[in-house]
C-alpha cells in the first residue's frame, strides 16, 4: 500500500519533468529554425528563445541572466576591445605585413599560413583569446593581399579549435577528461595499468584533426564562402582624409622648419610674427615633443592657434612658396628639414600630415548662412570656433592662396582643421553650414601608430599571464586589465571608442543561448540522451559504441557549450568502455574531440562567434561548411582514434 502511494505521488512530478523536458526540446526546435532561416536577427532570437525558458518557469531569472556574467561572455567583451587597440594601432597591419612577406598574394598560402600560425597559438592560448587576437592581423592580411577575409575568418575560428586539441591546456574539454581517468583510477573503476593522459598525449589527436580541417576547408571555403558587397561602400557619404589632402594638393608645397637652437621665434606667439603677411606663407601645424622615450614616439600636435606660443624644440609645418619659407628659416636661424631627417628623435622623416589629434573635414555654406559676404577673418573661424580654414571650393575651382581676404559665397565649400572635438562642434552650426561626411568615423580610422609597441607589451603581457599557470591571475581578470590599459595608453582613443569596438549583437547571442544547456540539463534531456546511447549500444561493438558516443557528443555540443558537454558525456563515456571491456581513452578522447570540433553553429563556440560579424557570415555559411567538417571530422576519428589508443 505504501508502494502504491508513493508511486501515486510521483506521478504528477514525473509528467511535470516530462512536461517540461518536451517544452525545452520545441524551444530549441523553433530557435533552430529561425536560426538556420535567417529572416530573424540572431540575437533577437537568443533573446526569444531566454525568455521562452523563463516564461515557462523552466529556468529562473538568476540562471537565465547567468550568461551574461558568465566569465566567457566577460572575456570576450575585453577581447574585443583588446582586438580593437591591436588594428587602431596598426600592430595587426605590421604583423599582417610581415606575414604577407611568407604568403605574397597567394590566397592559398595565405590560407595555410592562418591555420598553421593559429593551431600552434590554440594550443596554449584559450581559443577565445587566440581569435580575438588573430581577428584583427587577419582582416589586416586579407585586405593587404586583396582577399576577401570571409574565407579566412571561419577557418580561423575552426583552426582555434584545432589548435586546442594539441596540449591538455588548450581547451577545458581536455583537462575534464583527464580528470576523469584520474578519479576513475583512484576510485578502481580502472585498472592502474592504463594508460594515463598527459600535457602532449593529445598532439597526435591535434594533427590530425588540422590535417582534416585544411583539406576540407580549402574547397569549401572557396566553393561557399564567396565576398559579399558592402551596401555601405557604394554610397559613401563624405571623402576620407587621404582623398582630401590629395584633393587639396595639402602636401604639395608643405615644409618643415625646427627650432633646434637659440631664435627670435622662442616664446613669440604665431600672431606676433606675422608669418603669413611677411612672407606668404600658412602655419598648418606645430608638433611639441612631450618628452624623449626610446620605444615610444612622444609628439604632441597643435593646431597654430594665435595664442600659441613657439618653444625651443618645436617643428613648425608650412605651406607655401619654397623660396619664401627658405627665407623665414634664414632669417630666424631655422633648421628646414628634408624627407630624410627626422624631426623628433622617434618620429616619422617624411614630411605628412597627420591626424592623431588635428583633422580636417570640409564644410557646406547655406543659403541662409550669416558668414555669406564676409571675408575669412571677419567670420571669426579660429576665435569662435578654433579651427583653421586651409582652402576653398568654389565650383570646379579650388582657392589655397591669400584665403584670409576672400570673401565667403553662397554653396561654397570649406576645408577646415582643428581638433577632432572642435570638428564635432561645427556641427551645431547647422544655419550656416553642413559638415559633409562623417568626420569622427574618419578620425577612428586613423592609425595610431605610434602606440603600436605599447599595444604589442600589453597583448604580451596578457597571454603570458594566460599561458603561465604559476602566475595567480585568472584568464578573465588578465583580459580585463588589457582592455583597460589598452584604454588608459591611448591605444584605444576612449572609452567610447572602446564601447564601439565591441559587438554587442555577439556577446548577447552567446550569452542568451547559454541558458539553454541549463534548462537542458534541468529537464533531464541530456541524460535521456546519454542514457540512451549507453542502452542501444552499449552491448554493441567498440567501434559502434565509440561512433555512438562521438556523435552524441558532438550534436549536444551544437546546443550546449562544450565545457558542459565533456562533464556530462566523459563519465558516461567511461562506463560504456568499462562495460564493453575496452580501454577507455579511445571513448574519453570521442568525448573532448566531439566537444571542441563543432563547427555547425555560430553560437556553439565563442570562437564561431567572434567571427560572425567580422565575416558577415549568417547562420547558413556555418551549415554550409561546418557541418560537413563536422559529420567528416567524426567519421575520421572514429577510425583514428582506435589506433593511436588502441581498444
Amino acid at each position: 500500500h505504501s508502494v502504491y502511494l508513493s508511486n501515486y505521488n510521483l506521478l504528477p512530478l514525473t509528467l511535470f519533468w516530462k512536461t517540461e523536458m518536451i517544452t525545452t526540446l520545441i524551444i530549441l526546435l523553433v530557435s533552430a529554425i529561425l536560426f538556420v532561416s535567417g529572416k530573424v536577427r540572431s540575437d533577437l532570437v537568443a533573446i526569444c528563445s531566454l525568455l521562452a525558458l523563463l516564461l515557462a518557469n523552466i529556468i529562473t531569472p538568476a540562471e537565465g541572466l547567468a550568461g551574461f556574467s558568465n566569465t566567457t561572455v566577460i572575456m570576450m567583451v575585453g577581447l574585443f576591445i583588446v582586438g580593437g587597440g591591436i588594428f587602431q594601432t596598426g600592430l595587426a597591419k605590421m604583423i599582417g605585413g610581415q606575414v604577407i612577406k611568407l604568403a605574397g598574394t597567394s590566397e592559398t598560402r595565405l590560407f595555410l599560413l592562418v591555420m598553421l600560425v593559429t593551431a600552434f597559438i590554440g594550443g596554449f592560448v584559450s581559443n577565445t583569446g587566440t581569435v580575438a587576437l588573430m581577428l584583427p592581423i587577419v582582416v589586416s592580411m586579407a585586405a593587404y593581399a586583396g582577399t576577401s577575409s570571409r574565407r579566412l575568418l571561419m577557418p580561423l575560428a575552426f583552426a582555434s579549435s584545432m589548435g586546442g586539441m594539441m596540449t591538455l591546456i588548450g581547451t577545458p574539454p581536455n583537462m575534464i577528461i583527464q580528470e576523469t581517468l584520474v578519479n576513475a583510477k583512484a576510485n578502481g573503476l580502472v585498472p592502474a595499468s592504463v594508460q594515463d593522459i598527459s600535457f602532449f598525449t593529445f598532439l597526435p589527436v591535434g594533427l590530425v584533426t588540422l590535417a582534416v580541417g585544411i583539406l576540407v576547408l580549402m574547397p569549401m571555403t572557396k566553393l561557399f564562402l564567396t565576398p559579399k558587397e558592402k551596401g555601405g561602400d557604394r554610397k559613401k557619404s563624405g571623402k576620407s582624409l587621404k582623398e582630401l589632402v590629395k584633393e587639396y594638393g595639402l602636401t604639395d608645397n608643405l615644409f618643415r622648419v625646427h627650432i633646434k637652437g637659440p631664435s627670435e621665434v622662442v616664446g613669440k606667439t604665431i600672431v606676433e610674427l606675422d608669418i603669413y603677411r611677411q612672407y606668404g606663407i600658412n602655419v598648418m601645424e606645430l608638433r611639441r615633443s612631450a618628452g624623449q622615450n626610446k620605444f615610444v614616439r612622444t609628439v604632441n600636435q597643435q593646431l597654430a592657434s594665435p595664442s600659441l606660443m613657439i618653444q625651443q624644440g618645436d617643428v613648425l609645418y608650412l605651406s607655401g612658396d619654397p623660396e619664401k619659407v627658405q627665407q623665414f628659416a634664414e632669417d630666424y636661424s631655422l633648421r628646414l628639414l628634408d624627407n630624410h631627417t627626422d624631426e623628433i628623435e622617434g618620429s616619422s622623416s617624411n614630411a605628412s600630415l597627420d591626424f592623431y589629434d588635428i583633422g580636417i573635414a570640409e564644410i557646406l555654406i547655406m543659403p541662409s548662412s550669416s558668414m555669406i559676404n564676409r571675408t575669412i577673418i571677419e567670420a571669426g573661424f579660429r576665435s569662435k570656433f578654433n579651427v583653421n580654414v586651409l582652402g576653398i571650393r568654389r565650383k570646379q575651382e579650388y582657392v589655397l592662396k591669400e584665403l584670409g581676404t576672400e570673401k565667403i559665397l553662397n554653396s561654397d565649400v570649406l576645408l577646415v582643421q582643428g581638433a577632432w572635438k572642435d570638428i564635432a562642434r561645427l556641427r551645431n552650426e547647422s544655419n550656416n553650414w553642413v559638415v559633409l561626411g562623417e568626420p569622427l568615423q574618419e578620425a577612428a580610422k586613423v592609425t595610431l601608430d605610434y602606440k603600436a609597441p605599447i599595444a604589442a607589451a600589453i597583448m604580451i603581457a596578457m597571454i603570458v599571464m594566460m599561458v603561465v599557470e604559476s602566475i595567480p591571475v585568472a584568464p578573465v581578470t588578465s583580459v580585463l586589465l588589457a582592455a583597460v590599459l589598452m584604454v588608459i595608453t591611448g591605444c584605444v582613443r576612449n572609452v567610447e571608442a572602446a564601447y564601439k569596438t565591441i559587438n554587442w549583437q555577439t556577446i548577447v547571442l552567446f550569452a542568451a543561448m547559454l541558458p539553454m544547456s541549463t534548462a537542458l540539463e534541468k529537464t533531464g534531456a541530456s541524460t535521456m540522451i546519454a542514457d540512451f546511447i549507453i542502452n542501444t549500444f552499449g552491448s554493441t561493438g567498440p567501434y559502434v559504441a565509440l561512433a555512438a558516443v562521438y556523435f552524441a557528443t558532438s550534436i549536444m555540443t551544437i546546443f550546449i557549450s562544450n565545457t558542459v558537454t565533456a562533464v556530462l558525456m566523459a563519465p558516461i563515456a567511461l562506463q560504456c568502455a568499462v562495460g564493453i571491456g575496452v580501454s577507455p581513452i579511445p571513448f574519453l578522447f570521442a568525448v573532448t574531440v566531439g566537444a571542441s570540433m563543432c563547427f555547425a553553429s555560430p553560437f556553439s563556440t565563442p570562437p564561431n562567434a567572434l567571427v560572425m560579424p567580422a565575416g558577415q557570415y549568417t547562420f547558413m555559411d556555418y551549415v554550409k561548411v561546418g557541418l560537413p567538417l563536422q559529420i567528416l571530422m567524426g567519421i575520421v576519428m572514429i577510425f583514428v582514434l582506435p589506433l593511436l589508443f588502441p581498444f
